[in-house]
């Protein structure tokens, strides 16, 4: 790139207007090839290693040309990243302002009219080319995008969930049929599906060797019920598709034990904190209901909170009800092992922490767990101070704990102390009153009988 008309360039404000025509662009600024590419793929493979930040191998003889003719002369460039990489490399000194800017964007609207002998369809095909590896780069390096996998295989590990609850019920229906005991013997789901896949007909118990998967006494238990089972004789094709179906739960079960390990792993590797707060398996739905790490990071702790509870919420509110207290933070450990009083006042700290966890996780550069660690500290500090709280005296403060007095055994034998008796007998409160009623009435009639003879 030579610049023709370098006062032209002083005017920023109105450079485009030297832009309009191919022929003003031309009297502007002139491209010079200092070593043409044979075709668009190593052009476009030259603009791929711009983009991503490298200097490619005919950049660098360009570049090198250029030092050597003047060292004094300065370099355009449109990113600053990219000057600094030059002047590192080449020690060429490059300058970087709102005038390149507007030349730059000059020079792309007026590139077909600059460049010569180039075909428009080649020049769309390296234009297309440049825009999808600028959007593949982007998407690696973007941090909203490197949870994609979370969301993927949190909403995979659910889907198998479900898939495996419906397998497994239909194979207990299915085999109950034929040996209705076992489903009652037998409760652990995936031992019920690999001891039938190893034995098939119930006839084969007798002579056949669990031990690898069942306990001794349990192995008893299932051979003495297989001879007397009130259970259905089946085909042989009938126990070959349960047989298929056991294979199936078997095969899904442990590529769900896989898919968990890789969540735990990743989780730990994007959002250790937010791990450590509440688990693998409620920060990955919670990373997933919002749609991506730092989508969650800009809610706050209150929205946190009740995350997954929104029809709860809006329907509280349409009622005039009271509102939800948690919703998929309900899950965490914290909150589960809290007495019911206590559950509301502990979702709403661990929310509160658990908010300061995600942005740190989406926006720090640190990628240690230790602010996970004394936030999960400090929220178990004031779940036992709530449970020790519930143990005080009711009388009093309130404030002060309850004690409880060491027992002492007194070994004293009290004796009846018969002085307090009285050999007077016993007169009642009622009998006394009757008598002064009486004594009463005596002294009015003779008071009526002495005024009689006075007169």
């Amino acid at each position: 790139l030579q610049v023709l008309n370098e006062k032209k360039l002083q005017e920023v404000d109105s450079l485009w207007k030297e832009f309009e025509t191919p022929e003003k662009a031309n009297k502007i600024v002139k491209l010079k090839h200092f070593e043409k590419f044979q075709d668009t793929t190593e052009a476009l493979a030259a603009s791929t290693a711009l983009v991503e930040g490298k200097l490619s191998k005919n950049l660098k003889k360009i570049l090198k040309k250029i030092v050597a003719k003047d060292a004094h002369e300065q370099l355009a460039v449109a990113d600053a990243k990219l000057g600094g990489v030059i002047k590192e490399k080449l020690n060429l000194s490059c300058i970087h302002s709102p005038m390149v800017t507007e030349l730059m964007r000059g020079i792309r609207s007026q590139i077909e009219g600059l460049i010569t002998g180039l075909p428009s369809r080649e020049m769309a095909a390296m234009c297309l080319g440049l825009a999808h590896s600028l959007s593949r780069y982007k998407l690696k390096f973007s941090p909203d995008k490197v949870d994609t996998m979370i969301i993927q295989a949190i909403s995979l590990l659910d889907d198998l969930d479900k898939e495996l609850n419906n397998y497994i019920m239909r194979c207990r229906e299915w085999y109950g049929w034929h040996f209705p005991e076992l489903g009652k013997i037998i409760t652990d789901n995936l031992t019920y599906c690999k001891c039938v896949r190893k034995v098939g007909d119930r006839s084969n118990f007798a002579s056949s060797d669990v031990s690898d998967i069942l306990p001794e006494e349990i192995e008893e238990d299932v051979k003495a019920a297989a001879e007397i089972s009130m259970g259905t004789e089946v085909s042989e094709e009938d126990i070959n598709n349960i047989i298929h179906l056991c294979d199936q739960v078997i095969e899904i079960s442990e590529y769900r034990t896989q898919l968990y390990d890789y969540l735990k792993n990743r989780m730990m590797a994007i959002a250790p904190n937010l791990t450590v707060m509440v688990g693998e398996l409620v920060g990955a739905r919670l990373i997933a209901h919002a749609g991506s790490l730092l989508n969650l990071a800009k809610h706050p702790a209150s929205t946190v909170q009740l995350l997954g509870a929104e029809k709860a919420l809006f329907r509280a509110l349409k009622t005039k009800r009271d509102t939800p207290k948690f919703g998929l933070i309900y899950h965490a450990s914290l909150v589960g092992q809290t007495n019911t009083k206590n559950k509301g006042k502990i979702s709403r700290m661990l929310a509160a922490k658990t908010a300061l966890t995600i942005r740190y996780d989406a926006l720090g550069e640190n990628t240690s767990a230790e602010m996970g660690a004394e936030n999960r500290l400090k929220v178990e500090t004031r779940l036992r101070l709530l449970e020790e709280r519930g143990i005080r005296r009711i009388s009093g403060t309130g404030k002060a704990l309850a004690k409880t007095d060491k027992y002492q055994n007194k070994s004293e034998v009290k004796v009846f102390d018969p002085s307090g008796d009285s050999t007077l007998p016993v007169v009642s409160k009622k009998r006394k009153i009757q008598e002064v009623e009486e004594q009463d009435t005596e002294v009015a009639v003779k008071a009526k009988k002495f005024k009689a003879e006075m007169k």
